[in-house]
């Protein structure tokens, strides 16, 4: 999962940050790998008087020096430029991150605008909840499914511990709405073996981001398709899910049969804060999108308590489900700014 290592004109190298702990980031170049820090200035933003910073050939002067928004400057999965240390090849400082295809997030604690990036760079997210034991809350997975959406990342929802399932759980009936609406529904058990060929099959050869809380049997599942996988990721996985809202240690896992994964613990109060400015939130609920801009009030029309509603009109007609429209709803009155609205 390494690139190729690049001399630039000015002795920077490019890698792949693999895992990062305590100010410590590993980067992965042409099979060897670095233990990076970083460069203060990758804290601040730079406004430049002539163009941006990245602008080559041009005189500039810092026009004025904003601190970023984000909780770390590097994510894993980031392609970065570094420099070794001239003592120690085995050592180096991180100087630029290179721009991301894409960047799974989300908000960081506190009332600031800032976003705590916790994997860039991926092909799917695969969000993995349990069919019992602990009961799985449909709501969480359309807020990850809703993130993964704003990111612009494809997801495939994994339900596990299908033997424990039960025919009034309706498992089924849930698997056939997600699939109805274009996602791809893996219905797997690590004890019976069902699913775990096309589970292995929908991580090879993909950086996949895993959500879901604890108890869901993420670890057996890996284990099954990598022996001890599983337990090396949830190691890791424990130690990051400490802090509410913090990071001290996330890591990348190369899959043998290629790709690489990357467990997101501690993301059970995950929320969404931002929505997109055409179509807002219910652009993020795909079988929405076809009645966005029908309503009354058009655009400005939040599907909820408008009369004349073209969504809630096709909830009623059974064109979109009351689950999903319930998930859209729930998710909606606890954005901020809407919170106080729907009171």
């Amino acid at each position: 999962m390494g690139i190729s290592t690049q001399q630039e004109p000015n002795g920077t190298q490019e890698g792949i940050v693999f895992r990062k702990s305590l100010g410590t980031y590993t980067v992965h170049t042409d099979g060897r790998i670095v233990q990076c820090s970083i460069s203060s200035k990758l804290h601040k933003h730079l406004e430049y008087w002539w163009g941006v910073s990245q602008s080559p050939g041009m005189h500039k002067r810092v026009k004025q020096v904003h601190d970023i928004r984000e909780v770390d400057p590097v994510a894993i999965g980031d392609a970065v430029r570094f420099v070794e240390t001239p003592d120690d090849r085995d050592e180096g400082m991180i100087v630029e991150v290179l721009p991301r295809r894409n960047a799974f997030s989300r908000p960081a604690a506190g009332r600031k605008p800032i976003e705590q990036i916790i994997v860039a760079n991926i092909d799917q997210v695969m969000p993995v909840f349990a069919a019992r034991e602990p009961s799985p809350k449909w709501r969480q997975l359309d807020r990850y499914i809703a993130a993964a959406e704003f990111a612009g990342v494809p997801s495939v929802i994994c339900i596990n511990k299908i033997d424990l399932a039960q025919t009034e759980d309706g498992i089924d009936e849930v698997a056939a709405m997600y699939e109805r609406i274009g996602y791809r529904v893996l219905l797997t058990s690590a004890t019976t073996g069902e699913g775990i060929d096309a589970f292995a099959e929908a991580l090879r050869g993909r950086v996949t981001a895993l959500t879901g809380q604890s108890g869901v049997g993420k670890t057996s599942l890996l284990n099954t398709i990598q022996p001890e996988l599983g337990l090396r990721v949830s190691e890791v996985s424990r130690v990051t899910g400490k802090g509410r809202h913090t990071t001290s240690q996330l890591a990348m896992f190369p899959l043998a049969g290629g790709g690489a994964i990357v467990d997101t613990p501690g993301m059970r109060e995950f929320e969404i804060r931002h929505e997109p400015a055409e179509g807002g939130l219910a652009s993020l609920f795909v079988e929405m999108r076809p009645y966005i801009g029908q309503c009354r009030f058009g655009l400005d029309c939040e599907h909820w308590h408008e009369p004349d509603c073209a969504i809630k009109e096709a909830v009623e007609a059974g064109e979109i489900a009351q689950m999903r429209y319930d998930g859209y709803t729930h998710t909606l009155c606890h954005m901020p700014g809407k919170r106080r609205q729907r009171k």
